[in-house]
């Protein structure tokens, strides 16, 4: 209902915006003959009554009604050859175009919305939406505020909201749901890497102090987290201490895996800090420039940046990053936070199969009745992944 009282609102606007114009006075010049022969009729009667009080002579008044007989004969004569040509008043014609438009414009309106539209569409309010949101992420998104708004303490929500905000860059939104996050299921390397980032990126690329204090305590809980390492030295180079720099870019080429795909960034680093590249296969992949990440675990939007590469490029960054995550995840399997990218990594790259595989590996490590499960449980539906069979 609401709907057709708004549909009638703006015809009755757009009928009033074409009418305005005619509603305007008319011009004397177009108003017809009618009002020249009641001047006429009028000074008819100011002669009648000027004889009367002696004002004129009996001549004169002869003489000027002679001269006024003989105007309204012309007029007269000017409206019958109007009418013999079908020349309508102007008025007549307002008149019509008036109704025209009142008509036609309603009817016009309906019958292209019954043509074009939905009329028998069901209502859709939005907690109906919210219900069934299906693929639709702005939906999910909604649904996952509303949930936070009537829970504040949940933090797998918050843990889960967060990188989805940072990926719209939402970046206050994101920083929020790191830090409660963080405040409500405790630090981890990702959570601190994330909101590291997330600053980093609210202030044009600088590594503020919060951000490096986020990235130094992530690399105190895992020296392996190549990413929050490679901002720490960043952060030296933005700073001006080069030598400091130069070391810590060097400790990171060391530490990496042969072949991996974030060697030619730092290697630009060192050799900008006044070092020199170490060797790197010729055909690496640019990941640094292609997409201005820095290294580390595998996330949807590198993933999505490799889907431009050459298929060589492509398969080296695979082998470089979500292999090794893989890889550590096997070996030690306690991290949510990697099976959650390992899923979104592998669904990404339309390798459904792999993704269930780690989906059902990862719920072997975290039950479904769990949070961190639940968490599983909600990535693979918002992606689309089948969870039948997995979480049994």
């Amino acid at each position: 209902m609401v709907l057709w009282i708004v549909l009638a609102c703006f015809t009755a606007l757009v009928a009033a915006i074409l009418i305005a114009p005619l509603m305007r006075p008319i011009p004397e010049s177009r108003k017809g003959h009618e009002d020249e022969a009641a001047v006429y009729r009028d000074q008819l009667r100011e002669i009648e009554r000027d004889r009367h009080q002696g004002l004129i002579g009996a001549a004169e008044a002869d003489y000027a009604r002679a001269e006024i007989g003989r105007r309204l004969l012309a007029v007269a004569d000017k409206t019958a050859r109007a009418e013999r040509d079908g020349t309508e008043p102007a008025s007549r014609k307002h008149q019509l175009t008036t109704f025209s438009i009142l008509l036609c414009l309603p009817l016009v309106g309906i019958g292209l919305y019954v043509t074009l539209g939905s009329p028998g569409l069901p209502a859709q309010p939005l907690e109906a939406r919210l219900a069934n949101p299906g693929n639709n992420m702005a939906l999910l998104v909604a649904k996952a505020e509303r949930h936070l708004a009537a829970n504040p303490q949940d933090g797998a929500g918050w843990d889960l909201l967060a990188p989805i905000y940072f990926r719209s860059q939402r970046l206050g939104d994101a920083e929020m749901a790191y830090r409660r996050a963080i405040a409500l299921l405790g630090e981890t390397p990702d959570r601190l890497a994330g909101l590291g980032e997330t600053l980093i990126a609210a202030n044009e690329g600088v590594v503020t102090l919060d951000a490096r204090q986020s990235f130094a305590r992530a690399v105190e809980l895992d020296r392996g987290n190549m990413r929050a390492r490679f901002y720490l030295a960043l952060s030296d180079e933005q700073a001006g201490r080069r030598q400091a720099a130069l070391d810590a870019f060097r400790a990171l080429a060391a530490d990496s895996p042969p072949g991996a795909a974030w060697m030619a960034l730092v290697n630009e680093h060192i050799a900008r800090n006044g070092g020199a590249p170490l060797a790197t296969p010729s055909d690496g992949p640019q990941i640094g420039k292609a997409s201005g990440k820095a290294p580390g675990n595998p996330d949807a939007a590198a993933v999505e940046s490799a889907q431009n590469m050459s298929a060589g490029d492509r398969k080296q960054m695979i082998e470089g990053m979500v292999t090794s995550l893989a890889a550590r995840l096997k070996d030690d399997p306690d991290n949510i936070e990697g099976w959650l990218r390992l899923v979104r990594s592998y669904k990404v790259l339309g390798e459904d199969g792999k993704a269930t595989d780690a989906l059902r590996m990862g719920l072997k490590t975290f039950p479904a009745d769990g949070a961190p499960g639940q968490r599983l449980v909600a990535l693979a539906r918002e992606i689309g992944l089948s969870v039948e069979g997995v979480t049994q």
